[in-house]
């Protein structure tokens, strides 16, 4: 139980701000879930699509702290890993 009015604020400012971290987060790792499962297929567009989608979702997640920076980076950066593995792969063959 909270002893003042302002720490009421802040438990359901708490909450309010948990559940949309919680909501970017789950679309950050949806997204990176779509840049592997395009990874997968041969459509360089839709290759392309995903990663722009995943890189939003990431850098908005970073802007509004949900991430932090250098979290953020390094997301991007296995996102990248894994659609240029893809071009990896089909050059090779």
């Amino acid at each position: 139980m909270t002893h003042s009015k302002s720490a009421e604020k802040r438990v359901r400012q708490n909450r309010k701000n948990r559940i949309g971290n919680r909501e970017r987060l789950s679309g950050v790792r949806t997204a990176i879930k779509r840049v592997e499962a395009a990874a997968a297929g041969t459509d360089k567009a839709a290759i392309a699509k995903a990663v722009a989608e995943a890189y939003k979702r990431i850098d908005k997640a970073a802007h509004t702290h949900a991430l932090h920076a250098n979290t953020a980076a390094r997301r991007k950066a296995l996102v990248a890993r894994r659609a240029a593995g893809h071009k990896a792969a089909t050059s090779a063959a």
